[in-house]
């Protein structure tokens, strides 16, 4: 009988030369599925493993699991058992049916998806407690763009209190002190030999011999655990804490595997440059939690998807009276584009702190072909956003992160631009958006925004209606930000007033609200429509009174 391509693995002439992220599925052929419950051993894998797994998601309330990696099944069908409400999926459909197999085998049907991580989003459905991903599995992603995808997408399934737990090899020991390990724990099958035949800083390359002497291999890429880390929280987890092999970190010397707990959820606490702890960090918490259940509500979803400009969700330049929101949207971020100093290349990496649905992101990275990060609070913008980048082919451009801009999860001096649109005005202290800004930008770089402000001398009272409105105590002025940006290292390059575009943007919306009042109220309720509407009314008012002030600030860090 002919062998075909699903017989036998086929890693081509030089298999060392082959890191590519999709190989995996050829790798997974049928012959070495069957054999894989040798190689793990379920009843060996599950004494060793006890019931950390388990009792990791209990702790947190967890019920509705994700396993992201089911393979043969073992974990899927262990948290079955456990009475949780698991979603199995993987990327190889010869391990799914494998997986199915053994479900049936142990009294369980078990609910399958054949899903890449990458676009993972686009095969489930809902969000889960818990997403789990074990087994050394990312390491089939073999770019830095991948793997920072895959786990956007896991962050995105997540709920807004999730947690994602995932695993990988001792691979800083194998790189740098050789391969010693004695599967204790993962891989418990006897006579099964599973060693690397090459290693280097892109590649693992692992041979595996089992009894009947049948030989297979696989590639892949060799996390180290503090690039993992890092990754996690550039991502938006909040808090990560590493585990080896099941135990706390420093009381195993030289583990097996890393497991890597990373939590979702937003903590009270902040550390940031020359910021301690006790620096209004409960207000902070406050502030971010307000604007993220507003912004997460379907009613203000709608609204600002189908009502206030679609893709672009802040103030418009406008021409004339009639223009449309999305065109006056639009040319606000032609415009500031053109403001900033520097050449725009593809080797540009530019921030857009509070991005919405992204529109100022796809724009940059489909006319510059930059790099963009479209950092942002709410989930349900930011699932908007992540589908509009895929239908414009942009993903690979642009990284949507779940997270807020008064702790951005990236290295310092990582940005060329730092970009945002009417978003500071929601943060309980915008001084640390400054500070970070100053410390996310590399020397040269340029911090442009725009925002809804004050007067910097005008009555609390007198803007009383708009700041009970948004939840805060005060605004930010044109002077705030001009001695926020001195003090941090930055110098002006320009600062345009347009104030009266404020005025012409919020009475815009206020009377498309009016005016189509009985359609929008069946899309957004008639009580978010009325709040909006007298909202709206305070800002046209406190506008013509010339309280309030809005324009484009642009400044250069020294």
């Amino acid at each position: 009988m002919e062998l075909t391509k699903r017989d036998v693995q086929d890693f081509g002439k030089n298999p060392i030369d082959l890191r590519e992220s999709e190989h995996y599925q050829l790798e997974y052929i049928q012959n070495l599925v069957e054999k894989w419950d040798e190689l793990i051993n379920w009843e060996a894998r599950e004494q060793t493993e006890g019931d950390f797994f388990i009792r990791e998601l209990e702790k947190r309330n967890s019920k509705k699991v994700l396993d992201v990696a089911t393979g043969t099944g073992f974990h899927s069908i262990r948290l079955l058992k456990a009475g949780f409400d698991v979603v199995s999926a993987d990327g190889s459909p010869e391990m799914l049916a494998k997986a199915f197999a053994n479900g049936r085998d142990y009294g369980y049907i078990l609910r399958t998806i054949q899903a890449d991580w990458r676009w993972l989003n686009q095969d489930i459905n809902g969000r889960f407690d818990s997403v789990i991903c074990l087994a050394n599995s990312l390491t089939h992603l073999f770019s830095e763009h991948d793997r920072r995808k895959a786990l956007a997408e896991f962050y995105s399934a997540l709920r807004h209190d999730g947690v994602l737990i995932i695993d990988h090899r001792n691979y800083d020991s194998i790189l740098d002190n050789g391969f010693s390990s004695k599967h204790s724990y993962y891989y418990c099958g006897k006579d099964v030999k599973a060693e690397p035949e090459h290693i280097d800083p892109g590649l693992a390359r692992f041979r595996y011999e089992f009894p009947d002497k049948s030989v297979y291999h696989l590639n892949m890429f060799p996390l180290r655990k503090d690039y993992m880390i890092r990754l996690l929280k550039e991502v938006g987890f909040q808090t990560v804490k590493t585990y080896a092999d099941f135990q706390e970190t420093y009381m195993v010397d030289d583990p097996d595997f890393y497991i890597h707990v990373a939590e979702k959820k937003y903590k009270k606490t902040f550390v940031l440059s020359g910021i301690t702890e006790e620096d209004k960090t409960e207000g902070l918490s406050e502030t971010v939690n307000k604007t993220k259940d507003y912004y997460d509500s379907e009613a203000a979803d709608r609204f600002y998807f189908n009502v206030w400009g679609g893709e672009d969700i802040h103030i418009g330049l406008y021409e004339n009276d009639e223009e449309p929101v999305f065109d006056a949207s639009k040319r606000t971020v032609e415009h500031m584009a053109g403001l900033i100093p520097q050449k725009i290349t593809n080797n540009t990496r530019i921030l857009d702190l509070g991005a919405g649905y992204g529109g100022s992101a796809r724009y940059l990275a489909k006319t510059y072909g930059c790099r963009v990060v479209a950092l942002n609070l709410s989930e349900l913008q930011n699932q908007r956003d992540r589908k509009m980048n895929r239908e414009a082919k942009l993903s690979h451009l642009i990284d949507v992160v779940d997270g807020n801009f008064e702790e951005v999860p990236f290295d310092d001096n990582s940005f060329d631009v730092i970009w945002s649109q009417d978003s500071f005005l929601h943060s309980g202290d915008r001084e640390k958006v400054v500070i970070e800004a100053s410390r996310l930008l590399k020397s040269g770089g340029t911090f442009i925004f725009t925002d809804p402000m004050q007067v910097a001398d005008v009555p609390k009272k007198e803007i009383k209606p708009v700041l009970d409105r948004i939840h805060l105590d005060t605004m930010g002025s044109i002077d705030y930000y001009r001695q926020m940006a001195s003090k941090y290292g930055f110098e002006e390059i320009t600062i345009e007033d347009h104030t009266h575009q404020l005025i012409n943007h919020y009475g815009r919306i206020k009377r498309e609200l009016e005016s189509r009042y009985d359609e929008i109220i069946k899309i957004c309720g008639s009580d978010y429509v009325d709040k909006m509407i007298g909202g709206l009314t305070h800002w046209v008012d406190k506008g013509q009174k010339n309280y309030l002030r809005w324009g484009i600030l642009v400044f250069s860090k020294k």
